[in-house]
């Protein structure tokens, strides 16, 4: 493990910042200099940082699980003896226990804080970073079970958060903020309601009757398509209370008016056509 020979080192000083980035793939930076681990370790470290309360054994199992428990330990053991030959380092070693050093900074401590926050009824004009948190999945390309596990964790997590800060600005009345923050939970999981259905809510909080209904359809023809599904009673719901005043008002006042002298004629309209004549055969 060691600082990349192809960045210039300017970036590698003394006291320099040690961050750990597992959203859009494992890299750690030494102030901004990339520090080279070998994949093997890369997963010691990334399991250490999403799991700080584990033990060894715990940490052994889920990194070698084919392998018997005295066996895993001991690679283990020999996974940390390498990485604490190196200055940069990112652990701190107990009896039983392994953590991030409590200065290294994680990005995925970053988005669960700011998550918190919001579902801590922050404002969400204070969660500035809400919007970009968590864009990235976690650790892309790996398949062991606890990063699956952790990728779906953290993606829910996501989801409501987005869907929670849209809320609060609908609530707000700061409709341009609440449909970015839809649009963005949307685009992270095009087929989940909830986002559509705030935009839907956006759309009518605005006045705005024609985007709501064609967000509507845009929808449940994704669905259909996709899942050959439907939307759910209360998506269709919100539609319904959207057009039954159009089409009232269409049905009382959008009809034209019928001539006294004339039922099938509407007044001032023009005249219908005349029947062609019927010949005999």
């Amino acid at each position: 493990m060691a600082a990349d020979p192809s960045v210039p080192p300017t970036g590698s000083r003394p006291g320099a910042e040690v961050s750990l980035h597992l959203l859009g793939g494992f890299q750690l930076l030494h102030g901004d200099t990339p520090v080279v681990v070998p994949r093997g370790l890369q997963r010691v470290i990334a399991l250490i940082g999403l799991r700080p309360g584990a033990t060894r054994c715990q940490l052994a199992g889920l990194l070698w699980t084919d392998a018997a428990e005295e066996r895993a330990l001991s690679s283990l053991r020999t996974a940390l003896w390498r990485l604490r030959q190196d200055p940069c380092c990112p652990l701190t070693v107990s009896a039983d226990t392994v953590r991030l050093d409590p200065a290294v900074r994680l990005d995925v401590d970053e988005l669960v804080g700011t998550a918190g926050r919001v579902r801590d009824g922050d404002d969400a004009r204070n969660a500035t970073g809400a919007l970009a948190a968590g864009r990235h999945d976690l650790l892309p390309g790996w398949y062991d079970d606890w990063v699956l596990l952790e990728r779906e964790r953290l993606r829910q997590l996501r989801l409501h958060m987005l869907e929670q800060v849209a809320g609060q600005h609908l609530a707000a009345g700061r409709h341009g903020e609440a449909l970015q923050a839809a649009l963005e939970a949307m685009a992270a999981e095009p087929l989940r309601e909830t986002p559509h259905r705030l935009v839907v809510r956006i759309h009518l909080a605005e006045g705005n009757a024609f985007e709501a209904v064609h967000a509507f359809y845009v929808y449940r023809d994704l669905l259909r398509r996709e899942l050959r599904l439907e939307p759910s009673a209360a998506m269709c719901a919100l539609l319904d209370e959207t057009l039954a005043p159009i089409r009232r008002a269409t049905r009382d006042g959008g009809g034209a008016r019928r001539s006294p002298g004339h039922p099938g004629r509407a007044t001032g309209g023009p005249p219908r056509p005349a029947s062609p004549t019927r010949r005999n055969v």
